[in-house]
């Protein structure tokens, strides 16, 4: 029996998928997550073999940010995508962050149960109602193949953020105290201070304004 984790901001969508993949032979849903943060937390910390991904989940760092980290520090982790968004650049972005596949919140069940089975087998699947173009593979492909001293200064200093860094990062920009930051990570507050100066030093800021800046250019939060 494969580990499910299912991250979406919604308790009743994550029941009714919790339902849905405990009725196959194959998965069961052990975990859930309500944002990004507490979704990589628990692939730190339990057996998941996939983890079905929202992009979505306001307050707190991107979807499409988790999924890269996910991917970066966790890549026998199969991530499937269930999203609202049918927009190119997004399902791009995800299957170039390391997602295996992408379904559409507004499709059948049946696609959701069609992605588990492949990744299953570690193949990947689009939902029936996306239509890639070759294009579209293109850029995947390019974005996946892009050499680091290709991307922009910005891309390469977040990159330089080590993984607890990049966690601290969106809830310093959504104004939460050292404090209240601390407690959400259960760690100490000088500890959380001392993040947080090597993340200003790192990408080069002095303000948290200059902060919150950069996180909504590069999409690394959701509010």
């Amino acid at each position: 029996m494969k580990n499910v984790l299912i991250a979406d901001d919604y308790k009743i969508l994550r029941k009714g998928l919790t339902y849905t993949i405990n009725t196959t032979n194959t998965f069961r849903v052990t975990a859930e997550a309500s944002d990004g943060n507490e979704a990589y937390s628990i692939i730190e910390n339990q057996d998941i073999d996939v983890a079905i991904m929202d992009i979505s989940m306001p307050p707190g760092e991107s979807g499409l940010v988790t999924i890269k980290r996910i991917h970066d520090y966790h890549p026998e982790v199969k991530q499937i995508v269930l999203s609202m968004h049918e927009e190119p650049e997004y399902i791009n972005t995800a299957l170039a962050n390391g997602a295996l596949s992408y379904i559409l919140k507004s499709s059948p069940e049946q696609e959701l149960l069609n992605a588990l089975d492949r990744a299953d087998i570690d193949k990947s699947y689009i939902d029936s109602n996306i239509i890639m173009t070759e294009n579209d593979y293109e850029s995947i492909q390019k974005q996946q193949d892009e050499p680091d001293d290709k991307k922009s200064l910005d891309e390469l200093n977040f990159v330089n953020l080590s993984r607890r860094e990049r966690e601290v990062l969106p809830l310093i920009c959504l104004g939460f105290s050292n404090q209240e930051i601390a407690e959400k990570l259960f760690v100490t507050r000088k500890t959380i201070e001392a993040h947080k100066t090597n993340i200003m030093k790192k990408l080069g800021f002095n303000s948290r304004r200059e902060l919150l800046h950069f996180a909504m250019q590069h999409h690394l939060i959701d509010f």
